[in-house]
Protein backbone atom coordinates (compact mmCIF):
# COMPACT_ATOMS: atom_id res chain seq x y z
CA UNK A 1 0.00 0.00 0.00
CA UNK A 2 1.21 3.47 -0.86
CA UNK A 3 1.79 5.94 1.99
CA UNK A 4 -0.59 8.43 0.33
CA UNK A 5 -3.42 5.87 0.25
CA UNK A 6 -2.78 4.99 3.93
CA UNK A 7 -3.01 8.66 4.98
CA UNK A 8 -6.26 9.04 3.05
CA UNK A 9 -7.91 6.05 4.72
CA UNK A 10 -6.67 7.21 8.13
CA UNK A 11 -8.30 10.61 7.65
CA UNK A 12 -11.60 9.03 6.50
CA UNK A 13 -11.64 6.79 9.59
CA UNK A 14 -11.01 9.71 11.90
CA UNK A 15 -13.85 11.72 10.32
CA UNK A 16 -16.25 8.80 10.68
CA UNK A 17 -15.28 8.36 14.35
CA UNK A 18 -15.89 12.05 15.06
CA UNK A 19 -19.29 11.93 13.32
CA UNK A 20 -20.26 8.82 15.33
CA UNK A 21 -19.32 10.44 18.64
CA UNK A 22 -21.13 13.63 17.69
CA UNK A 23 -24.26 11.62 16.89
CA UNK A 24 -24.12 9.99 20.32
CA UNK A 25 -23.83 13.36 22.06
CA UNK A 26 -26.76 14.82 20.12
CA UNK A 27 -28.86 11.75 20.81
CA UNK A 28 -28.21 12.02 24.54
CA UNK A 29 -29.09 15.71 24.57
CA UNK A 30 -32.33 15.03 22.72
CA UNK A 31 -33.39 12.37 25.21
CA UNK A 32 -32.62 14.63 28.16
CA UNK A 33 -34.78 17.41 26.75
CA UNK A 34 -37.83 15.31 25.88
CA UNK A 35 -38.08 12.34 28.25
CA UNK A 36 -36.79 12.42 31.84
CA UNK A 37 -35.28 9.20 33.11
CA UNK A 38 -37.29 6.85 35.29
CA UNK A 39 -35.14 7.86 38.26
CA UNK A 40 -35.85 11.56 37.75
CA UNK A 41 -39.59 10.83 37.59
CA UNK A 42 -39.38 8.99 40.92
CA UNK A 43 -37.52 11.90 42.53
CA UNK A 44 -40.10 14.40 41.23
CA UNK A 45 -42.99 12.33 42.57
CA UNK A 46 -41.34 11.95 45.97
CA UNK A 47 -40.59 15.67 46.15
CA UNK A 48 -44.20 16.60 45.43
CA UNK A 49 -45.71 14.13 47.87
CA UNK A 50 -43.41 15.12 50.73
CA UNK A 51 -44.12 18.79 50.29
CA UNK A 52 -40.59 20.00 49.59
CA UNK A 53 -41.36 21.60 46.25
CA UNK A 54 -42.79 25.06 45.75
CA UNK A 55 -45.12 23.86 42.96
CA UNK A 56 -46.96 21.28 45.05
CA UNK A 57 -50.04 20.02 43.23
CA UNK A 58 -51.42 17.09 45.22
CA UNK A 59 -51.03 15.13 48.41
CA UNK A 60 -51.98 11.57 49.29
CA UNK A 61 -54.48 10.97 52.08
CA UNK A 62 -55.99 7.82 53.57
CA UNK A 63 -59.78 7.46 53.41
CA UNK A 64 -62.33 4.67 53.79
CA UNK A 65 -61.90 4.16 50.04
CA UNK A 66 -58.14 3.75 50.35
CA UNK A 67 -55.38 6.21 49.52
CA UNK A 68 -56.35 8.99 47.14
CA UNK A 69 -54.66 12.11 45.83
CA UNK A 70 -56.29 15.48 46.45
CA UNK A 71 -55.18 19.06 45.75
CA UNK A 72 -53.09 20.53 48.54
CA UNK A 73 -54.99 23.80 48.27
CA UNK A 74 -58.28 23.03 46.50
CA UNK A 75 -59.97 26.05 44.96
CA UNK A 76 -63.32 24.62 43.81
CA UNK A 77 -64.83 22.41 46.50
CA UNK A 78 -68.24 20.78 46.31
CA UNK A 79 -69.44 20.16 49.87
CA UNK A 80 -72.15 17.53 49.85
CA UNK A 81 -71.70 17.49 53.62
CA UNK A 82 -69.73 19.36 56.34
CA UNK A 83 -70.46 22.78 54.88
CA UNK A 84 -70.39 24.46 58.30
CA UNK A 85 -66.86 23.26 59.01
CA UNK A 86 -65.63 24.74 55.75
CA UNK A 87 -67.25 28.08 56.52
CA UNK A 88 -65.67 28.08 59.98
CA UNK A 89 -62.31 27.75 58.20
CA UNK A 90 -63.12 30.67 55.85
CA UNK A 91 -63.71 28.37 52.89
CA UNK A 92 -66.76 28.95 50.71
CA UNK A 93 -67.41 26.02 48.36
CA UNK A 94 -68.65 26.37 44.79
CA UNK A 95 -71.53 23.97 45.39
CA UNK A 96 -73.61 22.24 48.06
CA UNK A 97 -77.06 20.62 48.37
CA UNK A 98 -80.00 22.98 48.63
CA UNK A 99 -80.81 21.75 52.15
CA UNK A 100 -77.41 22.76 53.53
CA UNK A 101 -77.27 26.00 51.56
CA UNK A 102 -80.46 26.97 53.41
CA UNK A 103 -78.90 26.19 56.80
CA UNK A 104 -80.61 28.53 59.27
CA UNK A 105 -77.29 29.50 60.85
CA UNK A 106 -75.36 30.71 57.81
CA UNK A 107 -77.66 30.78 54.77
CA UNK A 108 -77.26 34.55 54.37
CA UNK A 109 -73.59 34.18 53.50
CA UNK A 110 -74.07 31.54 50.79
CA UNK A 111 -75.85 33.45 48.05
CA UNK A 112 -73.14 32.60 45.51
CA UNK A 113 -73.00 28.85 46.21
CA UNK A 114 -74.62 26.67 43.54
CA UNK A 115 -77.20 24.00 44.26
CA UNK A 116 -75.88 20.48 43.60
CA UNK A 117 -79.23 18.76 43.97
CA UNK A 118 -81.29 16.96 46.54
CA UNK A 119 -79.49 16.23 49.81
CA UNK A 120 -78.09 12.68 49.57
CA UNK A 121 -78.86 12.47 45.85
CA UNK A 122 -76.42 14.80 44.09
CA UNK A 123 -76.97 15.82 40.48
CA UNK A 124 -74.11 14.72 38.23
CA UNK A 125 -74.94 17.46 35.74
CA UNK A 126 -74.95 20.19 38.38
CA UNK A 127 -71.63 19.08 39.86
CA UNK A 128 -69.92 18.62 36.47
CA UNK A 129 -70.90 22.17 35.52
CA UNK A 130 -69.03 23.47 38.58
CA UNK A 131 -65.74 21.85 37.53
CA UNK A 132 -64.75 20.96 41.13
CA UNK A 133 -61.23 19.96 42.14
CA UNK A 134 -62.44 18.28 45.36
CA UNK A 135 -65.71 16.75 46.55
CA UNK A 136 -66.49 16.16 50.23
CA UNK A 137 -69.38 13.91 51.24
CA UNK A 138 -70.69 11.70 54.01
CA UNK A 139 -72.53 9.35 51.67
CA UNK A 140 -70.37 6.48 50.46
CA UNK A 141 -73.15 5.25 48.17
CA UNK A 142 -72.31 8.04 45.72
CA UNK A 143 -68.55 7.55 45.76
CA UNK A 144 -68.14 5.77 42.43
CA UNK A 145 -70.18 8.38 40.61
CA UNK A 146 -68.60 11.42 42.32
CA UNK A 147 -65.00 10.16 42.16
CA UNK A 148 -65.24 10.11 38.35
CA UNK A 149 -65.82 13.87 38.45
CA UNK A 150 -63.13 14.89 40.96
CA UNK A 151 -61.16 13.46 43.92
CA UNK A 152 -63.82 12.55 46.49
CA UNK A 153 -63.36 12.26 50.24
CA UNK A 154 -66.01 10.27 52.10
CA UNK A 155 -66.34 10.86 55.86
CA UNK A 156 -69.35 8.85 57.02
CA UNK A 157 -71.90 10.57 59.22
CA UNK A 158 -70.95 10.14 62.87
CA UNK A 159 -67.30 9.26 62.27
CA UNK A 160 -66.20 12.70 63.44
CA UNK A 161 -67.40 12.87 67.02
CA UNK A 162 -67.93 16.47 67.96
CA UNK A 163 -66.84 19.96 67.01
CA UNK A 164 -63.18 19.53 67.97
CA UNK A 165 -62.70 16.33 66.01
CA UNK A 166 -64.53 17.64 62.96
CA UNK A 167 -62.81 20.99 62.68
CA UNK A 168 -59.37 19.53 63.39
CA UNK A 169 -59.89 16.95 60.65
CA UNK A 170 -60.81 19.53 58.05
CA UNK A 171 -58.06 21.87 59.18
CA UNK A 172 -55.56 19.12 58.40
CA UNK A 173 -57.30 18.06 55.20
CA UNK A 174 -57.44 21.55 53.71
CA UNK A 175 -54.20 22.99 55.09
CA UNK A 176 -56.08 25.26 57.49
CA UNK A 177 -54.61 24.03 60.76
CA UNK A 178 -54.05 27.47 62.27
CA UNK A 179 -57.55 28.64 61.38
CA UNK A 180 -58.98 25.51 63.04
CA UNK A 181 -56.96 26.09 66.22
CA UNK A 182 -58.01 29.74 66.44
CA UNK A 183 -61.69 28.93 65.92
CA UNK A 184 -61.63 26.13 68.51
CA UNK A 185 -59.94 28.32 71.11
CA UNK A 186 -62.74 30.88 70.80
CA UNK A 187 -65.31 28.08 70.82
CA UNK A 188 -63.91 26.61 74.04
CA UNK A 189 -64.05 30.00 75.74
CA UNK A 190 -67.69 30.49 74.74
CA UNK A 191 -68.87 27.05 75.83
CA UNK A 192 -66.98 27.33 79.12
CA UNK A 193 -68.84 30.55 79.80
CA UNK A 194 -72.16 28.96 78.81
CA UNK A 195 -71.50 25.94 81.03
CA UNK A 196 -70.78 28.17 84.03
CA UNK A 197 -74.08 29.97 83.54
CA UNK A 198 -76.09 26.76 83.21
CA UNK A 199 -74.35 25.01 86.11
CA UNK A 200 -75.22 27.97 88.31
CA UNK A 201 -78.97 27.44 87.88
CA UNK A 202 -79.46 23.76 86.94
CA UNK A 203 -78.74 20.93 89.40
CA UNK A 204 -75.75 18.75 88.54
CA UNK A 205 -77.79 15.55 88.63
CA UNK A 206 -80.63 16.83 86.45
CA UNK A 207 -81.22 14.56 83.45
CA UNK A 208 -81.80 15.72 79.87
CA UNK A 209 -83.49 14.02 76.92
CA UNK A 210 -83.13 14.98 73.25
CA UNK A 211 -86.31 14.10 71.35
CA UNK A 212 -88.11 14.60 68.06
CA UNK A 213 -91.86 14.54 67.53
CA UNK A 214 -93.01 12.28 64.73
CA UNK A 215 -96.72 12.29 65.36
CA UNK A 216 -97.46 8.64 66.10
CA UNK A 217 -93.83 7.97 67.02
CA UNK A 218 -91.19 9.81 68.99
CA UNK A 219 -87.43 9.58 68.45
CA UNK A 220 -84.75 9.99 71.08
CA UNK A 221 -81.13 10.92 70.26
CA UNK A 222 -77.61 10.77 71.64
CA UNK A 223 -74.74 13.25 71.64
CA UNK A 224 -73.76 13.12 67.96
CA UNK A 225 -76.96 13.11 65.95
CA UNK A 226 -78.09 16.74 65.83
CA UNK A 227 -81.36 17.92 67.45
CA UNK A 228 -79.40 19.58 70.26
CA UNK A 229 -77.41 16.55 71.40
CA UNK A 230 -74.04 18.19 70.80
CA UNK A 231 -74.84 21.36 72.79
CA UNK A 232 -76.53 19.58 75.71
CA UNK A 233 -74.42 16.45 76.12
CA UNK A 234 -71.04 17.42 74.70
CA UNK A 235 -70.71 21.15 75.34
CA UNK A 236 -72.74 21.57 78.51
CA UNK A 237 -71.82 18.13 79.88
CA UNK A 238 -75.36 17.05 80.72
CA UNK A 239 -76.56 13.41 80.86
CA UNK A 240 -79.59 11.37 79.76
CA UNK A 241 -81.68 9.51 82.38
CA UNK A 242 -79.59 6.80 84.07
CA UNK A 243 -81.65 3.84 82.94
CA UNK A 244 -81.32 4.62 79.23
CA UNK A 245 -78.10 6.65 79.05
CA UNK A 246 -75.85 3.83 77.82
CA UNK A 247 -78.32 2.74 75.16
CA UNK A 248 -78.83 6.26 73.85
CA UNK A 249 -75.14 7.07 73.67
CA UNK A 250 -74.24 3.79 72.01
CA UNK A 251 -77.02 3.59 69.42
CA UNK A 252 -77.37 7.40 69.07
CA UNK A 253 -81.06 7.11 68.23
CA UNK A 254 -84.15 5.03 69.02
CA UNK A 255 -87.78 5.10 67.99
CA UNK A 256 -90.20 5.15 70.92
CA UNK A 257 -93.79 4.05 71.15
CA UNK A 258 -96.18 6.10 73.27
CA UNK A 259 -95.77 3.63 76.14
CA UNK A 260 -91.99 4.00 76.13
CA UNK A 261 -91.88 7.81 76.40
CA UNK A 262 -92.08 7.98 80.18
CA UNK A 263 -89.04 5.71 80.55
CA UNK A 264 -86.87 7.95 78.38
CA UNK A 265 -88.10 11.37 79.51
CA UNK A 266 -85.58 13.31 81.58
CA UNK A 267 -86.01 16.22 83.94
CA UNK A 268 -85.54 18.50 80.93
CA UNK A 269 -86.62 17.73 77.36
CA UNK A 270 -85.32 19.37 74.20
CA UNK A 271 -87.96 18.58 71.57
CA UNK A 272 -87.83 19.04 67.81
CA UNK A 273 -91.29 19.58 66.36
CA UNK A 274 -92.58 21.51 63.38
CA UNK A 275 -96.24 21.16 64.26
CA UNK A 276 -96.69 21.14 68.03
CA UNK A 277 -96.06 23.82 70.66
CA UNK A 278 -95.34 23.56 74.37
CA UNK A 279 -99.05 24.16 75.01
CA UNK A 280 -99.94 21.29 72.66
CA UNK A 281 -97.72 18.92 74.61
CA UNK A 282 -99.19 20.11 77.91
CA UNK A 283 -102.69 19.34 76.64
CA UNK A 284 -101.71 15.81 75.57
CA UNK A 285 -102.61 13.15 78.19
CA UNK A 286 -99.28 11.32 77.89
CA UNK A 287 -96.93 14.29 77.52
CA UNK A 288 -98.85 16.44 79.97
CA UNK A 289 -98.23 13.87 82.71
CA UNK A 290 -94.43 14.12 82.46
CA UNK A 291 -92.65 16.21 85.14
CA UNK A 292 -90.56 18.02 82.50
CA UNK A 293 -93.72 19.19 80.72
CA UNK A 294 -95.72 20.01 83.85
CA UNK A 295 -92.81 22.03 85.28
CA UNK A 296 -92.15 24.03 82.09
CA UNK A 297 -88.87 22.27 81.39
CA UNK A 298 -89.77 21.40 77.82
CA UNK A 299 -88.09 23.32 74.99
CA UNK A 300 -89.64 23.05 71.51
CA UNK A 301 -87.87 24.17 68.38
CA UNK A 302 -88.29 23.43 64.63
CA UNK A 303 -86.07 21.12 62.61
CA UNK A 304 -84.56 24.03 60.69
CA UNK A 305 -82.81 25.06 63.91
CA UNK A 306 -82.21 21.66 65.52
CA UNK A 307 -81.14 19.31 62.75
CA UNK A 308 -77.75 20.90 61.99
CA UNK A 309 -74.71 19.70 63.91
CA UNK A 310 -71.83 21.61 62.27
CA UNK A 311 -69.55 23.79 64.44
CA UNK A 312 -71.31 27.05 63.57
CA UNK A 313 -74.76 25.62 64.24
CA UNK A 314 -73.68 23.97 67.50
CA UNK A 315 -72.24 27.22 68.81
CA UNK A 316 -75.46 29.09 68.02
CA UNK A 317 -77.55 26.30 69.54
CA UNK A 318 -75.51 26.44 72.74
CA UNK A 319 -76.28 30.14 73.01
CA UNK A 320 -80.00 29.58 72.37
CA UNK A 321 -80.35 26.72 74.86
CA UNK A 322 -78.27 28.50 77.48
CA UNK A 323 -80.59 31.50 77.25
CA UNK A 324 -83.59 29.23 77.81
CA UNK A 325 -82.05 27.22 80.67
CA UNK A 326 -80.83 30.26 82.55
CA UNK A 327 -84.29 31.83 82.31
CA UNK A 328 -85.93 28.95 84.20
CA UNK A 329 -86.73 29.09 87.88
CA UNK A 330 -85.87 26.11 90.01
Amino acid sequence: MHLQQYDYKKKIGLVLLILFLLALVLSACGETGTAPSKKSEEIKKTTESTGTSEDIKVKTITTINGEIEIPVKPQRIVAEEYLGSLIALDIIPVGAPELTIKNYYFKEGLTGVSDTGVYGKPSVENILALNPDLIITANGDNYEMLSKIAPTVVIPYGDLKGVHEELTYFGNLLDKQEEAKTWLLEYDEKIADAKRKVDAVIADDASFTIMEDGGKSTWVYGDNFGRGGQPIYQALGRKPPNGVADEIMEKQWAELSEEMIVGYAGDYIIMTSNNRTVEDFKADPVWGSLPAVKNDRLYVWPEERSWYYDPIAVLAQIDELTTWLTSLKE
